[in-house]
């Protein structure tokens, strides 16, 4: 780019004495002064009424938040919102109690205080009034936490606007698509929401908590009931004498900290291909409801309040946490578990992993680290309680996506089973999204005649197998167009739809899908729903002012009328789907000029 030639500024006593009539008129030539704000950015700085337009992509989840600037391709700051706990800021769960419930209001307003002053005066370095704000909500995001969310930033760090935009919506215009089906799989919830042309159908959105949690649980759990721990030893010569086999024992509770099941869940963990027990040669005992890997996944929570330390090193988890207060006949479901143990051991091709941890505090005197003994079939079937349905309250991760498509419009399934998005840190996990195709497509082609053969009655004779609902049929025309847009292996496609969408996403991992839409988003100056800080204002001082009642119906003798409350409160002007009309969404697209002649020419050229 070839510079602007400048010439030097006259002095005041250099100007000619002329009249404003005969003044030449001449074109001013500015520069713009482009100002980098990192050697790693070449980002251009263009500065508006409150500063800078640059926004601030604000991604705040239950436990990671990622923060950055609008128009950049990674974000500046990842980092854990309880750094020293490592738990989650919110849970699902939510205190009765009123007392209680302002309580843990309280505790969550200053902790999300000092995360949203970090982000700023920490992560980004920069003036907060001088920097809108895009906040990626989630869908299911509570509106009282949104409400903590906006005071903070309005009141205590006065930024000038947010701009609320879904997760979902902001992932797909990542991807460079406009219609698709988004599956989102969090930490605490997994959630599905349909898009088409920009537009979120909230009223299809289906979700399952089976999600980071609940697989960290169960891992948790698997390491208690099958791994193995090698404590210190107590001396040097015991270190040299004693081998580390005569000194392992079950794994103690203590040593299994939040901090280290996410490092086992991120770095040891994979997903296998899915295994067909019939196909195995191996018997399993009958199924239990009570006894699923979705309900093993809540025993370590159980375990915490109810077993004390002494005896987490010698129990079997399964038969202390399912057995309380249930009957003998439930015994059977531990042999499954077993037996499942059994059969993931043999065909697992994954090695054990020897990872060095911290004694409990109660073991404190060894000298160094113990060794936690990891099995491979664990590292590679942890994942396997987010693929396992069947429950009408938890349905898999492969059965909310089914779910969503049968509650969409029928001429909408094809196109959004062909564009299927996943995103969220869960995925991250190696061979997740190709095991959800095939759990798709095993979920579909599964017809009622496969279904397990119950148990034998009390005589011995067989009974009759229950008639089942075939839940999926009406899905089945769709086995050709599923593809995922983010599959790192898609198979090979069956369809002209498939083959134009399988794989074809940009090669953004699925955990920062929804902050690269909002930076894209911020770039484009095309955010969501946005919230000025005067309307903030303006609410807040309606809600905190008194309702005055006319003097003539104080003076009269009739009782009082009730005082309306305020309708302009601050949580009244947040964006809400659940009692907003849906958005408007993209434009239609202009349709391409036909060869034909309009009908009012061509008349005109007969007539001639």
């Amino acid at each position: 780019m070839s510079a602007v030639p400048t010439t030097p500024r006259r002095q005041a006593h250099d100007l000619p004495t002329t009249t404003p009539a005969a003044t030449p008129q001449t074109t001013r030539v500015g520069t713009s002064h482009i100002i980098q704000s990192s050697p790693h950015y070449q980002t251009t700085r263009r500065h508006s009424l409150y500063g800078t337009e640059d926004r601030i992509i604000l991604d705040p989840g239950s436990r990671i938040w990622k923060v950055g600037f609008s128009g950049e391709g990674k974000p500046r700051d990842v980092f854990l919102a309880e750094e020293d706990t490592g738990q989650s800021l919110w849970t699902l769960n939510r205190a009765s109690k009123p007392a209680e419930r302002e309580e843990e209001d309280k505790v969550l307003e200053a902790k999300l205080q000092a995360c949203l002053r970090s982000v700023f005066h920490n992560s980004l370095l920069t003036d907060p009034k001088s920097r809108k704000v895009i906040l990626v909500e989630h869908p299911l995001l509570p509106l009282h936490i949104k409400e903590m969310m906006a005071r903070v930033l309005f009141n205590n760090l006065q930024v000038p606007s947010i701009s609320f935009a879904s997760s979902h919506l902001l992932a797909l215009l990542a991807s460079g698509r406009v219609t698709g089906l988004v599956l989102d799989c969090g930490h605490l919830e997994t959630t599905v929401l349909p898009v088409f042309s920009f537009r979120p159908l909230y009223p299809h959105l289906r979700t399952t908590p089976l999600a980071g949690a609940r697989l960290s649980s169960h891992i948790k759990a698997l390491l208690l009931m099958f791994g193995t721990y090698i404590p210190p030893a107590t001396s040097l010569s015991a270190a040299m004498n004693i081998p580390a086999a005569s000194r392992s024992i079950r794994v103690p509770q203590d040593v299994l900290t939040d901090k280290v099941i996410d490092e086992i869940k991120t770095r040891c963990c994979f997903v296998g291909d899915p295994i067909d027990a019939s196909e195995s040669g191996l018997d399993l005992p009958p199924s239990d409801p009570a006894m699923s890997e979705s309900d093993f996944s809540r025993v370590s929570a159980e375990v915490e309040s109810t077993f004390s330390h002494a005896a987490s090193s010698g129990y079997s988890v399964v038969s202390h946490s399912q057995l309380a207060g249930m009957d003998p006949s439930h015994v059977g479901g531990e042999a499954r578990v077993q037996a499942l143990a059994t059969m993931y051991g043999r065909y697992s091709t994954a090695t054990d992993i020897h990872m060095r941890v911290d004694p409990p505090p109660a073991q404190q005197t060894g000298t160094g680290r113990g060794t936690l003994i990891i099995p491979g079939w664990v590292r590679e079937r942890a994942a396997e309680v987010l693929f396992e349905g069947g429950d009408v309250d938890e349905s898999s991760v492969a059965e909310v996506i089914l779910d969503c498509l049968l509650k969409v419009p029928v001429d909408l399934r094809k196109t959004l089973a062909s564009s299927i998005l996943v995103i969220g840190g869960t995925p991250m996990l190696p061979g997740f999204i190709p095991r959800l195709q095939a759990e798709l497509v095993r979920a579909v082609t599964r017809t009622s005649s496969e279904a397990p053969s119950p148990p034998p009655g009390r005589s011995g004779r067989p009974r009759q197998r229950p008639t089942v609902y075939d839940r999926y049929a009406a899905l089945r025309p769709l086995l050709p167009y599923f593809a995922i847009l983010n599959n790192p292996a898609p198979p090979p496609p069956a369809s002209a739809s498939a083959a134009a969408n399988a794989g074809k996403a940009p090669a953004f991992t699925p955990a920062m899908m929804a902050w690269v839409g909002g930076s894209l988003a911020g770039a484009l100056k095309t955010g969501g729903a946005e919230v000025q800080r005067e309307k903030w204002d303006e609410a807040e001082a309606g809600a905190a002012a008194p309702q005055v009642e006319d003097e003539d119906v104080l003076m009269s003798d009739s009782p009082p009328r009730p005082v309306a409350a305020s309708s302009s409160t601050p949580r009244s002007i947040l964006p809400d789907w659940t009692r907003t009309p849906l958005p408007v969404g993209a434009p239609p697209a202009p349709r391409p000029p036909s060869a034909a002649p309009p009908p009012a020419l061509h008349a005109q050229s007969v007539a001639g």
